[in-house]
């Protein structure tokens, strides 16, 4: 833990409580001077102190995490990188802002959203009122976006707030697992005996084509079809799924019954069928089972796909998810994308964030792998705030049709803090104490402060644009010493 000072905290949970600093002090077993020095800023908060407020007051200590603090700088950049020509807030300023005040910094976050879900409101009426403002190719709009935030959006929300661990699904995979281990045999055939012992489904597999859905219940008939087309891995996790949907439709139901899914029926059918797809991935890989197999091959991927009869994003998934209290695993950000920079799937059991603002990275070698299919790249990452990171990132790619089909190509990427590197197969030969060895990225070129970057496609919309007769980067037109090269 790094020297944090969490004044303005401490006296709001005071405050909360109706505690004086004499009785909280005497509560948390220190000294009033002490409490006092903390709660000016004299002092820093130690773990100690920090595991007292914890038990003592029963706050999570999730609320104290560096992790927090660097998703609320994150959202505040962008926030911010939505007003150009606004009053610019340094980086200090904002860090002081999520970790002093960090309901402050939710407020304005809560308000960003809004203003965004007006404006998009106000776009849309003045399409139908044929104002001329809408999306097209010669208004200078961009296409509308949906008012609310999008069902996945919160979905994606849902899980980052567990930090991608949901105990209650994951022991109940892992008990199941061990049932299945113990009677022996393919686990998919062990489930589809188990899916009609109990509740009466019938697995069979399509006699037709099923497009890109590779499973299909019917809840009059209790027929389950799947795919023909797949593996033994894959038939697992189907099933697996769909014993979480009729075994567990009572927990899945209690973990979506949140506010933000009441009014939203699809992110909260959507979350469902996360959770389900949660509970295959830990009934395939239980937890301590394969949290022991990846320390023992210092999380080399190709290694545990081999072992557990899974794919390379499988086994990725997984890792990002091996958040237990008490045996945790290497914290990761999981995240895919496809050629075009659209990411589809982001998963975090860390504070890593890429902006929604702007594109990503293009010195991030998730890109890169695309020009060299099927290799693991590993690249040393440092952010504009100076953390450093362990990238690794491979293409995966998968055929649905026969000859002349289209097969869908992703890039999937894995990554950690630099300090748990040394932990991982992907740092050897590295010398992970140089800092000059680390690339320097950023969240994306609108929300970046990175000055003189030679990838650099669009202004930092915090800093006004330095324009000039030598400046013709951000121009229309490309600079005269770069046309004709290509």
């Amino acid at each position: 833990m790094k020297k944090t000072f969490m004044g303005v905290r401490l006296r709001k949970l005071r405050a909360e409580r109706g505690l004086s600093q004499i009785a909280m002090a005497q509560a948390l077993g220190l000294s009033p001077s002490y409490l006092n020095q903390l709660e000016q800023n004299q002092r820093p908060l130690t773990v100690a102190v920090l595991l007292k407020v914890s038990r003592t007051l029963g706050v999570d200590v999730q609320q104290f995490s560096e992790d927090e603090e660097a998703r609320m700088v994150a959202g505040l950049q962008e926030a911010l990188a939505d007003n150009p020509g606004g009053e610019s807030v340094a980086l200090p300023e904002l860090r002081e802002i999520a970790s002093q005040m960090p309901a402050v910094g939710r407020a304005l976050l809560a308000l960003h959203r809004r203003h965004l879900e007006a404006t998009q409101r106000l776009e849309a009426l003045a399409v139908r009122l044929g104002d001329g403002r809408g999306e097209g190719p010669d208004t200078g709009h961009a296409p509308l976006a949906p008012a609310q935030p999008m069902a996945f959006e919160r979905v994606r929300d849902f899980f980052l707030s567990h930090q991608n661990y949901l105990d209650s699904i994951d022991r109940a995979a892992e008990q199941l697992a061990a049932e299945a281990q113990a009677e022996g045999g393919l686990l998919s055939d062990w489930l589809a005996r188990r899916l009609q012992q109990q509740h009466g489904v019938r697995t069979v597999p399509s006699q037709d084509d099923m497009g890109t859905h590779l499973r299909s219940y019917d809840p009059g008939s209790k027929v389950l079809r799947l795919s023909p087309s797949l593996d033994p891995g894959q038939l697992a996790f189907q099933l697996g799924t769909q014993w979480a949907l009729l075994a567990h439709s009572t927990l899945l139901d209690a973990l979506v019954d949140l506010p933000e899914f009441r009014h939203d029926p699809q992110a909260r059918a959507l979350a469902r069928i996360g959770l389900a797809n949660y509970f295959a991935g830990a009934l395939l890989l239980p937890y301590a089972v394969f949290l022991q197999a990846a320390e023992t091959t210092r999380y080399d991927i190709d290694r545990l796909a081999r072992r557990f009869g899974v794919g390379f994003e499988t086994i990725c998934h997984r890792l990002s998810t091996l958040q237990r209290p008490g045996a945790p695993g290497v914290p990761f950000f999981f995240i895919r994308v496809d050629r075009a920079g659209n990411i589809s799937k982001r998963q975090s059991a860390t504070h890593f964030h890429f902006s929604k603002t702007g594109g990503t990275c293009p010195l991030w070698n998730v890109y890169e792998a695309f020009s060299q299919p099927g290799k693991i790249l590993p690249q040393l990452a440092r952010m504009p705030d100076g953390r450093s990171y362990l990238w690794i990132a491979r293409t995966v790619s998968t055929g649905q049709g026969g000859f002349g089909a289209p097969s869908k190509t992703f890039a999937v990427a894995l990554g950690c803090d630099i300090r748990h590197a040394p932990r991982l197969v992907y740092s050897r030969g590295m010398d992970l104490d140089d800092p000059e060895i680390a690339t320097p990225i950023g969240m994306g070129c609108k929300v970046c402060e990175r000055i003189g970057c030679p990838q650099r496609a669009f202004p930092f919309l915090g800093r006004p644009l330095d324009v000039s007769e030598n400046e013709s980067r951000f121009t229309p037109y490309p600079a005269g010493d770069t046309a004709g090269r290509g």
